[in-house]
């Protein structure tokens, strides 16, 4: 049977075929839903567990999550990792003191809950959005409106999460089990905290690119040009700007901040600005290069999710100086995982997992992972 790859690879260039006349945005869906019904190959199975296929299962999630490079990318990918995770999920969105549906996944439809005016003032959902925390619940104790029309889970339990944005709740998850009774909440609040932290990260580098482009166009005027102000407050792009909620008041002269406003340090705009990074891959071509980016970017994912569930040993093996025994099952299953899908591509002798176990699990002192670990 062929590998992981390969299948996908096969089914990728079908789907492609069948919708080359149809809308773009459902090539994804029909690959994932293809893939999910195939046999894991023997490969992954042998001595993995359910634990392992769950935790590669998230990682996988969290990787398309910060694939995403605009806002309804990455908000869209969101939806997509939580149905996995529950039988029933929706994005609301706060504005103005006002939730409103903006896509969902398991209600009959992608549009279903679009401009369902939630209420955030009573139950679960205010508890949520005032506190900002996850917030489990009965379906009875939700909004008597959305219970009406959407009807609740069999085991009546439900979760409302909150998508935080520079302390900001710009929007409210909500999720059940359906019919299954499948809710994953740990799983559902690690895709909304990674998803909080990328959105917060592609707003800062679309500013840093913004200040270049605007010092790139002022450069060839000869005249001497005074330096242009530093932006101490950036303006998150609204991924709902297509969205207009019915119920919501729109203020005619000066509108509210929105909740995805994201507050910049000067000081970071400026050194961004002044002296931006050297690309480090700048000498490849854009092939490698882009290679070399996602498996740094994927080592971080991994070794981040070492850090999340294995916080106490974490901490322990710190303070001990055998870090390595601690987290050893951990550390070679995900450096497996790593070595599985870039080991054999341009990025393969960066040894990037390496570099990020000592990096982040060590805080650059190999010496805490103990005389077991083998260093770079």
């Amino acid at each position: 049977m062929a590998d992981s790859k390969q299948l996908h690879d096969i089914v990728e260039r079908a789907v492609a075929q069948v919708l080359d006349h149809q809308l773009p945005k459902l090539q994804s869906e029909l690959v994932q839903r293809v893939l999910a019904e195939l046999p894991a190959p023997a490969e992954d199975a042998a001595g993995s567990g359910g634990a392992g296929s769950a935790t590669s299962g998230l990682v996988q999630a969290i990787f398309n999550i910060h694939t995403g490079s605009t806002q309804k990318e990455i908000l869209r990918a969101l939806l997509d990792a939580a149905s996995l995770c529950a039988a029933r999920v929706a994005l609301f969105v706060v504005k103005s003191g006002a939730a409103t549906g903006w896509q969902g996944r398991g209600f009959g439809e992608e549009e279903g809950v679009k401009d369902f005016p939630l209420d955030i003032n009573s139950g679960p959902s205010a508890h949520a959005y005032q506190n900002r925390v996850v917030t489990p619940a009965n379906i009875a104790e939700m909004d008597r409106r959305f219970v009406k029309q959407f009807g609740g889970p069999d085991n009546e339990q439900i979760l409302i999460l909150p998508l935080v944005l520079k302390d900001k709740v710009a929007a409210l998850l909500y999720a059940d089990g359906g019919s299954t009774g499948s809710l994953d909440a740990g799983s559902l609040e690690i895709l909304v905290v990674s998803t909080s932290s990328w959105l917060e990260v592609v707003s800062l580098r679309k500013q840093v690119q913004t200040q270049r482009e605007a010092a790139s166009d002022a450069a060839p005027m000869e005249r001497p040009v005074a330096s242009a102000p530093v932006q101490t407050v950036s303006s998150f792009s609204d991924p709902f700007a297509a969205h207009a909620p019915k119920h919501i008041a729109r203020a005619a002269a000066v509108p509210e901040p929105a909740a995805e406003v994201v507050e910049v340090a000067a000081h970071t705009s400026a050194s961004a600005a002044a002296a931006p990074a050297t690309d480090p891959f700048a000498g490849l071509s854009p092939e490698d290069a882009d290679t070399h980016r996602k498996a740094q970017r994927f080592a971080r994912l991994l070794v981040d999710e070492i850090k999340l569930y294995n916080q106490a040993k974490v901490a322990e093996g710190r303070r001990n100086n055998d870090l390595y025994d601690r987290l050893k099952e951990d550390i070679e299953k995900s450096r497996a995982t790593f070595q599985k899908r870039y080991g054999n591509t341009a990025a393969a002798s960066a040894d990037y997992f390496q570099r990020e176990v000592v990096r982040s699990l060590a805080e650059d002192d190999p010496s805490v992972m103990g005389s077991n670990f083998r260093p770079n």
